[in-house]
């Protein structure tokens, strides 16, 4: 199982090698989840992009910000093929150029300035990306592909989640195998297995961190092989699990999207090539209700975790405590940052970090740590409809108990009513069911009650 991306050329020496942010691709979505019909807004580093499809279907990714006034484009809609701000219908078109100003007199002209950045956007492995630069030239083969992916017997599950917490501390979360025989005990992990592992660094460059792991005690079970787990800079980590049968393929790409400061992407695939028919006739909002419980486990821990290493302001290698049973891995990411995360805006490196301790008051301002709907739902296709199906439902099936219960009432007729109130009572529990649907798919998982919040 390998991971396609063509880097550069390895006999340059590697005191001479660069990590440049902005010359990455970066995975802004799944295709399924983009909108069909209207803007699709996103930042990178705090810098807002929007994306949108031209008259030949194509994807379009501009800066966020029209030159008038800068109001966001995202606010605005679609016409012909032409994205047009709300505030004054000025209109751009693919590379940002302004195409209308209905303020203009018709034989003026558009002025030179009236543009917008736009960057390359691609659509690969059913995912988007867009390529962060607007002079260095986009090469397609520097995108992470997986290569069992593009097999016709592979199938995946694919979740996004946005999280409030910064994007170092989610790949140090997942690089992590140490953490799910106990954090995920019960959903995704069994506290048997937590046990001292075997870790080895089999490469480290300015492309990422080639590793594997494997339970080191003696009760391993399913880890007592080598499991390939692998960072591809800047945003996969990639699990490769080692099965019974050398015919079959089993993985997790774990992809993320810095948002900006406190704020990132998850977009996570699960794939297969064997007993594939839960993955793939199962609804995918039915997958998603286990994977938010998962990621859910986790996001106190980490945003806590991250707030109290802002309040100290120390570095990690002085607050950490690690062991080379467990923590290999995530000490050997952080000094990653330390080494090739200079030119990134900001990072948490392990003896060195750039822009990343804010003042008390930004802890206060991000995203509450558990909140299903902004995070998940408003941006995942299937479970928004989902969700707002079971709600209609819920409404329909409730309307249809009273209006038969009300028919009861007021009928003569016993069969009648008989057939009235009987069937009252099976619109009353669709009801119910439709709206335990739709608690589980809002309510976040709380681990102390190990259940949903009410």
């Amino acid at each position: 199982m390998t991971v396609e991306i063509n880097t550069l050329d390895s006999a340059i020496p590697e005191q001479e090698q660069e990590f440049h942010w902005q010359e990455c691709w970066y995975p802004i979505c799944f295709v399924q989840d983009l909108p069909k019909n209207r803007p699709y807004s996103f930042s990178l580093y705090e810098e807002p992009f929007v994306l949108f499809k031209n008259q030949d279907g194509q994807l379009v990714c501009l800066s966020d910000r029209c030159p008038h006034r800068a109001a966001k484009l995202s606010d605005g809609q679609i016409i012909d093929g032409k994205i047009e701000c709300l505030y004054h219908g000025w209109q751009f078109g693919s590379d940002g150029e302004c195409l209308h100003i209905p303020q203009l007199p018709k034989d003026a002209k558009i002025p030179a300035h009236a543009c917008v950045r736009s960057f390359p956007v691609v659509e690969h492995q059913s995912m988007v990306w867009m390529w962060a630069s607007a002079t260095i030239t986009a090469d397609e083969k520097r995108i992470p592909a997986i290569a069992e992916l593009d097999k016709p017997e592979t199938v995946s599950m694919d979740y996004m989640r946005d999280l409030p917490y910064e994007q170092s501390f989610l790949i140090e979360n997942i690089i992590d195998p140490a953490h799910v025989f106990i954090a995920h005990d019960g959903s995704d992990g069994n506290r048997k297995y937590a046990q001292p592992l075997d870790i080895e660094v089999v490469d480290n460059s300015v492309w990422g961190i080639y590793g594997k792991w494997r339970i080191a005690g003696e009760s391993r079970g399913f880890f007592q092989n080598w499991q390939k787990l692998d960072f591809i800079a800047p945003n996969l980590v990639h699990y490769q699990f080692s099965a019974k049968n050398p015919d079959w393929s089993l993985g997790l790409a774990i992809y993320s999207l810095p948002l900006g400061k406190n704020r990132c992407r998850i977009l996570l695939r699960r794939y297969r090539n064997f007993m594939t028919c839960p993955m793939q006739f199962m609804p995918r909002w039915f997958h998603h209700l286990r994977q938010n419980r998962i990621l859910e486990e986790d996001m106190s821990v980490v945003v806590g975790q991250q707030a109290e290493i802002q309040r100290l302001g120390n570095s990690l290698k002085e607050i950490f405590l690690p062991l080379k049973t467990s923590d290999t891995l995530v000490i050997e990411y952080r000094k990653w940052l330390d080494k090739f995360g200079l030119s990134l805006p900001y990072y948490q490196g392990y003896s060195t970090s750039k822009n990343i301790h804010g003042n008390n008051s930004d802890r206060h301002q991000q995203t509450p740590t558990l909140d299903r709907l902004s995070q998940h739902i408003h941006i995942c296709n299937s479970c928004h409809q989902a969700y707002r199906v079971s709600d209609r439902l819920k409404q329909t099936f409730v309307g249809i108990a009273i209006a038969l219960a009300a028919l009861a009432i007021i009928t003569d007729s016993s069969s009648i009513q008989l057939a009235a109130v009987s069937t009252s009572v099976v619109a009353v529990v669709l009801a119910i069911i439709a709206q335990k649907v739709k608690t589980r798919l809002e309510r976040p998982y709380n681990r102390q009650a190990k259940g949903w919040l009410s």
